[in-house]
C-alpha cells in the first residue's frame, strides 16, 4: 500500500509540474505565417520626423503597418495626443506594443491588431496617416490597398523604402542616416 501511494504521489508531482508547462504552450500563439520581414525596430529620430512629415494632430487616427513594438502609435499618441492603432503578424510583437502602450500610458488612445496587413478582412480605412517600415516589394505589393481603401488625402509615410517609379513620393526626408517618403491618397 505504501508503495502504491508514493507511486501515486510521484504521479500527481509529474503531471502537477508537466501542466504548468504544457499550458504555457498552449497558451502561446504562433504567428499567423511567417513575417515577410525581420522587426528592425525605427529609431526615435526617424519615429518624430516621420511623424511630423505626416503633420500628425490630435484629429488623426495613425496605423502602422507591421507595428513591431508599437513605438509609431505610441508617440502618436503621446506627443500629437493622436489615436493609433498597430497591426502586426506577431503576437510576440503585439504583446510587447501592448506592455509598452501601458507603460506609457495610452492604452485609451491606442489599439494593437494581431493581424496580416495584406488580409482585406483587417480594415485599415480608418487611418487618416498610415506609417510604414517593411520592403519596397512589400510597399509595392500593398500600394493598391492603401490607393483603394483608404480616404483621399489620408498620408503615408515610409521609412527607407519608396512605393515604385509609378507612385513617386510627393516628399523625402533624410533623417539620421534613412530616408523617410512621403505620399498623400489622391482623389478619385
Amino acid at each position: 500500500m505504501r508503495r502504491l501511494s508514493l507511486s501515486l504521489v510521484l504521479a500527481v508531482v509529474a503531471a502537477a509540474v508537466s501542466l504548468p508547462a504544457a499550458q504555457a504552450t498552449s497558451s502561446q500563439q504562433t504567428a499567423l505565417r511567417n513575417p515577410d520581414v525581420i522587426w528592425v525596430p525605427t529609431r526615435d529620430p526617424v519615429v518624430d520626423g516621420m511623424l511630423k512629415m505626416a503633420g500628425v494632430t490630435k484629429n488623426d487616427v495613425v496605423y502602422d503597418l507591421g507595428c513591431g513594438d508599437g513605438k509609431i502609435v505610441i508617440a502618436a499618441a503621446q506627443q500629437y495626443g493622436a489615436r493609433g492603432v498597430g497591426i502586426d503578424i506577431d503576437p510576440r510583437r503585439i504583446a510587447e506594443a501592448n506592455a509598452n502602450a501601458e507603460k506609457a500610458g495610452v492604452t485609451d488612445r491606442v489599439t494593437f491588431i494581431l493581424g496580416d496587413l495584406f488580409d482585406p478582412n483587417v480594415k485599415i480605412s480608418d487611418a487618416t496617416v498610415v506609417t510604414l517600415y517593411l520592403l519596397q516589394r512589400l510597399n509595392e505589393k500593398l500600394k493598391p490597398r492603401l490607393q483603394s481603401e483608404l480616404k483621399p488625402g489620408t498620408r503615408v509615410v515610409s521609412n527607407t523604402f519608396h512605393m515604385g517609379d509609378d507612385w513617386p513620393a510627393e516628399r523625402t526626408q533624410t533623417i539620421d542616416s534613412y530616408t523617410v517618403y512621403f505620399w498623400t491618397i489622391p482623389g478619385r
